[in-house]
């Protein structure tokens, strides 16, 4: 018999909450009109109006007004808009961006786009627990700085950075900041109001919402241009046929987030990191221990790879991440766990587990009892180990 699946790596992508299905399926089949103004059809209207309410229940989320959520395609396309869309309106200050060297992907490779383009760009480093130096940042900034964007929190690691003082400081020096909020938003609270951060990247696929939906943050008078030709729908930022589907299965998805939801998720985290460093030796915990968002727990097992760690953990049914340049399509070890200063030993070991919502107790104790054996006898083969 098959051995029931434990999934470990929701910060890749969520599954469905049924609740949110259910939400979506009256736009799928009965309310499928494109949206349009008041001065239209019924159906048109109808989705206007569900669209309109999607957009006003995210925007509570954050504290910020629905005229400042901008739907896109999920955070890829958010980042994308927010970084080439800026700098492109901004060119008459300067062309100049600031990234920290562990952002993910739609992040640095926009400013790696910019850069082919003329633009220049900072990559600042970071400390051995994902941290970026303020002052650093602080002394980055040139007149010609147009944008900052550093992450919430990190893909891998979890790490949290600081981005109030962040904001503060790009606030304080006239830049605009924007900050990549996928793995944050529902999970670490975020109150624009206090909070002086431009643009914010949002998502739904890891709160257990649909895939192919995610928003964009744009705090009002905001020069920002779109990159995308066509029409003029949300806000004649994003044009396109809007998702309505996917719109109201993202706000559904926030509505049923919960501050308790959360702690039991940091308390799974916790459970898992504790039990792995008191029966594995030879481990490292990547990140902060305590300043990471409430899902994340991300490992290294020394002197092991991390694809075999993987594949054998899938015999048994469990999906996790790794680090490890052999599951990279470039080849290349974990660019995060590089950065805060691994090796390719520590960065080809590393395992990211990530819990959601139907995550249980019991799936932790039997996930590290498992990988206690796994670590054990994979190390007793590996060239790599001195035990």
């Amino acid at each position: 018999m098959a051995n029931e699946l434990i999934y470990l790596d929701n910060s890749a992508s969520t599954r469905l909450d049924e609740r949110v299905l259910e939400a979506m399926k009256q736009y799928y089949f009965d309310t499928y009109a494109v949206a349009t103004s008041e001065f239209a059809y019924t159906l048109g209207i109808e989705a206007r109006e569900a669209l309109d309410d999607s957009r006003e229940k995210i925007a509570k989320k954050l504290e910020a007004t629905a005229e400042e959520i901008v739907f896109t395609s999920g955070s890829t396309e958010s980042s994308n808009l927010a970084i080439k869309g800026v700098l492109r309106a901004n060119k008459k200050k300067g062309k100049h961006i600031i990234v920290s060297t562990i952002e993910d992907f739609p992040v640095l490779n926009s400013a790696k786009a910019l850069e082919r383009e003329g633009y220049k760009a900072t990559y600042l480093p970071v400390d051995g627990e994902g941290f970026i130096d303020l002052e650093a940042l602080q002394n980055a900034i040139t007149p010609e700085t147009v944008l900052i964007s550093i992450q919430h929190a990190n893909q891998e690691i979890g790490t949290l950075q600081n981005i109030q003082a962040i904001a503060e400081i790009s606030q304080e020096k006239k830049v605009l900041f924007h900050s990549d909020a996928t793995h944050t938003f529902g999970r670490v609270a975020i109150n624009i109001e206090k909070l002086p951060v431009d643009l914010l990247t949002l998502s739904a696929h890891t709160i257990h919402g649909p895939r192919g939906i995610g928003a964009l943050f744009v705090r009002k008078n905001t020069p920002i241009k779109k990159h995308l030709d066509g029409g003029f729908q949300e806000f004649n930022l994003r044009p396109g046929v809007e998702n309505i589907p996917g719109a109201v299965g993202f706000a559904k998805a926030v509505e049923l987030i919960t501050a308790e939801e959360n702690e039991r998720l940091k308390q799974l985290r916790d459970r898992l990191i504790d039990k792995v460093f008191k029966q594995v030796p030879d481990v490292t915990l990547n990140g902060h221990r305590t300043k990471r968002t409430p899902q994340n727990a991300n490992i290294t097992f020394h002197f092991v790879e991390g694809e075999s760690i993987t594949l054998h953990l899938d015999m048994h049914g469990i999906a996790v991440s790794t680090g490890s340049a052999c599951f990279s399509k470039s080849l290349e070890a974990s660019h995060v766990i590089m950065g805060i200063g691994g090796d390719h030993e520590r960065a080809h070991g590393s395992i990211r587990f990530t819990f959601g919502r139907f995550n249980k107790q019991k799936e932790v104790d039997k996930v590290v009892e498992i990988i206690s054996e796994i670590v054990k006898n994979l190390r007793e083969i590996s060239p790599l180990s001195n035990k």
